[in-house]
């Protein structure tokens, strides 16, 4: 069978599941699963639709779309169409705390990510051995006050060659510029302890410790020009007691950020996650 993933945002109205069903079994697809929601407060509708086309189909993928958006204009509808047999290739970013890195590409390796990993991009070349150790090219771009355009110009060049459709900040301690996180809106996700922002600047975990927190957690977002405040997809916490030393809270952190920011990118990659303003929806 040929896969596909539909992804829908609308207005909230009547009719738009049944007008969907109908065109999908119009052509001939059988829908194997489906997921909605409706947003009271936004009065806007989220549809996901995993489809497939009988092989024998001379439907293309094109003809299909083309033919989707006699239905999508009544509803003023913004959707987008996957190809399931199709993974995403990922862009993963990191500087020098390597767990996030190192464990993204485990799970990539040992087939629990859907997507590829045509390359690593770090301001540090601590983890060019790690990315060796997995075949995917390293390229270390150091960060310079003075040259810092030219440093994403590079990162651009990477993205573009790659035809990479999502980037992974995995602890990547530098801040994107506006224009970057404009034109790559819904495409890149961040990962950060939950403590923002109550513990701000150098050792968060150090912060939390003095203060003798009994919850720690992470958080998985999209990034925007406003630093750590993108839409959220996945979150998660551990508790904690004053057993711990700062070594311990800190590993502890750690592991919430590396299965947080792992959820969040295998959701993007099954095209589970739409966006919702400042929020999102994730059919999980």
């Amino acid at each position: 069978m040929r896969d596909y993933i539909l992804t829908i945002s609308c207005p909230d109205t009547t009719g738009i599941v049944y007008n969907v069903s109908k065109f999908l079994f119009d052509q001939q697809c059988n829908i194997l699963d489906s997921a909605q929601f409706g947003d009271e407060s936004t009065n806007l509708f989220f549809l996901r639709v995993h489809f497939s086309l009988p092989l024998e189909s001379k439907l293309t993928e094109v003809e299909l779309q083309a033919n989707f958006a006699k239905v999508a204009e009544p509803f003023a509808m913004k959707y987008q169409f996957f190809d399931a047999r199709v993974k995403p290739r990922v862009l993963l970013m990191v500087s020098k705390f390597g767990h996030c890195l190192n464990d993204l590409l485990f799970r990539w390796k040992s087939g629990q990510l859907p997507c590829e990993i045509p390359a690593i991009v770090s301001n540090h070349q601590d983890f060019a051995l790690l990315a060796a150790s997995y075949g995917v090219p390293f390229y270390h771009l150091p960060v310079k006050a003075e040259a810092k355009e030219l440093q994403e110009t590079q990162i651009r060049q990477i993205i573009e060659r790659e035809k990479i459709d999502l980037v992974v900040l995995a602890r990547y301690m530098q801040i994107l510029s506006p224009q970057l996180c404009t034109d790559m809106l819904g495409r890149v996700i961040n990962i950060h302890h939950s403590f923002l922002p109550s513990f701000k600047g150098a050792k968060p975990y150090q912060q939390a410790f003095d203060r003798g927190v009994k919850l720690i957690g992470a958080t998985a977002h999209y990034v925007t020009s406003d630093l750590d405040e993108g839409p959220i997809i996945e979150q998660d916490v551990a508790r904690v007691d004053h057993s711990l030393t700062p070594e311990e809270l800190t590993a502890r952190g750690r592991d919430t950020e590396c299965m947080v920011l792992a959820r969040a990118v295998k959701w993007h990659c099954e095209h589970r996650v739409v966006l919702n303003g400042s929020k999102t929806v994730v059919f999980q």
